[in-house]
Parts: C-alpha cells; structure tokens; sequence
C-alpha cells in the first residue's frame, strides 16, 4: 500500500479531518492533502510526528517496504510486536519481548537460545531443531554481532 493510501486510511479510521491532522503535526491542511493525493510524502520529522499520532511504525507509514525481523532473536517485526523507546516512539529494530523501554531482556546469545528453545519447542518442532536453528539465526543478527565486535 503506497504512503498516500496509508495517510488516508489512518485519518479517517481516527476520524479526523485533514485540518486536524495538520494541527497535529505543524503542517497545513493543504501539506496533508498533497500527502493524500500522492503528491509529496512527509519528510523525515513529519513522519516520526505521524507515527506518534497514528501508533504505527514509520515502516507501516511508508507502506511497509520491507520485512523487519529483530536484531535480537530473529522473528518479523509488525507495529504490534516492536518494541518502544522510554519515550513511547517505536524501535523498528527488536521485538518488545527482547527490548523494552531502553532495555534488553537478554544478555547473551546463549540466555535468548535456551528461553527461545523451552518456548518454541513443540511436538512437531524438537528442542533440539528449535536451539540448531536459532544457533544459526542468531549470530547473525546485528545485535549479537555487535557484542561480537566489541568483544
């Protein structure tokens, strides 16, 4: 879904007129209507704005051009499952299972694998696929590659 269609969509789902959206984020109403008709898109400031205003990501505002994952564990990111700043923005780069108001819940590889193991586990996903495939997962990802690096 393209920005435009995305702007509109979550206007009227907050049933708010282009003038009240423009208040809210210090803009004109006629900067809103140009958003709407695909003319212009928001700069960078307006879209944080609008993420606030709206509860979505900038990701979901921009018509979600590509799949987030956490840099933590590995799972798709949606606006339902990311995680927040202390300040409430969203962080488009963990899940808020693995971060959390500025804060990691796990503090090594090792800590995240063996939770991940004892909760995916499952009749038809053994303990032991579930720690080999997050064993090859999670190395990979920019959080524990940067422990890596530092390290």
């Amino acid at each position: 879904m393209a920005t435009k269609d995305v702007l509109l969509r979550l206007r009227t789902e907050k049933k708010m007129t282009q003038d009240e959206l423009a208040e809210k984020v210090f803009v004109t109403r006629q900067a809103v209507s140009r958003w709407e008709k695909g003319e212009t898109t928001p700069n960078v400031e307006t879209l944080k704005l609008l993420s606030g205003v709206f509860d979505v990501s900038i990701n979901t505002l921009l018509g979600s051009p590509r799949q987030l994952i956490c840099q933590c564990c590995g799972m798709p990111l949606e606006d339902g499952t990311m995680s927040r700043e202390t300040d409430g923005s969203f962080n488009e780069d963990y899940c808020k299972w693995c971060y959390a108001d500025g804060e990691f819940k796990y503090d090594s590889e090792q800590q995240l694998i063996d939770f991940c193991v004892e909760h995916m586990a499952s009749e038809s996903w053994p303990a032991e696929q579930v720690r080999a495939h997050m064993e090859a997962i999670v190395p990979q990802l920019r959080r524990w590659k940067k422990r890596q690096q530092e390290s």
